[in-house]
């Protein structure tokens, strides 16, 4: 059956490639790109989407937007990647996270729940087969040891801003479907990385201050540990929670490719230095400058994807070829 599609942030590193996949895959469901074109947006004239979607530029705190979209598109289908999501600028402002994160995510809860349901625990004839997947991430767990992995059942203890937000955004998710019986299914992904990144995030910075023999900041001496998700495997993932995940239940993303910021940034460096990119300096890893600590910034994040494999998900491409494929995007680009 076909649906109508309403998806958040669409525009986004995630959601961008989200589109371009779920609409080749899914050529007759009606697809609706909302996205507030923000600093990380990409230009939604670069989406390589089929005929079957539309794109509208618009910010999900704004109730009576969200009512016409509802209303004239007849969506039964949300996938919410919409998100302020860069730490270090919920540190410097959190104010924005709590807007976008937490107050537009319940605006979409609720008009979602308005228009597909009866009453509690009673969904309209026509929204029998509605669906609302939430977006989030594994850094609303917090920090971990060297053993131990995040698993569905973990305890949350988000230590920033950004986590915190996205903690809240999991509860309000959460209670909707333990009061209403609300079609939700929530998603914790761990570190996505590929093209269309923004320069901002760690992989992509790096690449660009060796392309410009410019100097490569890490946090602290680099020992933080980060689980790394291909971007389109993180894609699948959502395909497949989609149609096989279960209601009210919380699915973890990772590829169980864990690696320290200091030796990602290893591994870039010797990826650009056998493309022979930067010509001032034969080993890019000269360029390392170790700088102040970012503040609450978690040791450890390491995600058990069990669940979410018993469903029949899996990596597609090993982290060195994806890595290998990101940094040639990089270069195209930069």
């Amino acid at each position: 059956m076909n649906k109508n599609v309403l998806i958040t942030g669409g525009a986004g590193f995630i959601g961008s490639h989200f589109v371009e996949q779920f609409s080749h895959h899914f050529p007759g469901h009606k697809i609706i790109n909302l996205d507030k074109l923000t600093y990380a947006s990409i230009d939604p004239k670069t989406i390589k989407c089929s005929k079957n979607c539309t794109f509208i530029k618009g910010d999900i705190t704004d109730t009576h937007l969200l009512k016409d979209i509802f209303e004239r598109y007849l969506i039964d289908t949300v996938i919410h990647f919409a998100a302020e999501t860069h730490v270090d600028n919920s540190i410097a402002n959190p104010r924005a996270f709590i807007q976008s994160n937490i107050q537009g995510t319940f605006e979409l809860l609720e008009m979602a729940k308005i228009n597909w349901m009866d009453s509690q625990f009673k969904l309209k004839p026509e929204f029998t087969q509605a669906r609302f997947i939430h977006v989030s991430t594994d850094e609303v767990y917090g920090s971990l040891d060297k053993n131990s992995h995040f698993t569905e059942n973990s305890p949350y203890s988000p230590n920033s801003p950004y986590s915190a937000s996205k903690a809240s955004s999991d509860f309000l998710a959460k209670s909707f479907w333990s009061t209403y019986a609300f079609p939700v299914i929530i998603t914790h992904c761990s570190n996505n990385f590929g093209p269309r990144q923004h320069l901002e995030k760690l992989i992509p910075k790096t690449i660009n201050s060796i392309i410009k023999n410019q100097a490569i900041p890490i946090y602290g001496n680099g020992e933080n540990v980060r689980d790394w998700l291909f971007v389109t495997d993180h894609c699948d993932a959502i395909e497949l929670i989609l149609e096989k995940g279960l209601l009210g239940e919380t699915y973890n993303i990772g590829t169980r490719n864990e690696m320290s910021n200091l030796n990602l940034v290893k591994n870039i460096c010797e990826g650009l230095d056998q493309l022979q990119v930067n010509t001032k300096t034969k080993h890019s890893y000269e360029l390392v400058k170790f700088v102040e600590d970012r503040l609450g910034h978690d040791l450890r994040y390491s995600i058990d994807p069990s669940k979410l494999e018993s469903l029949g998900w899996k990596s597609k491409a090993t982290f060195k070829e994806s890595l290998t494929q990101t940094i040639k995007w990089y270069i195209d680009l930069l």
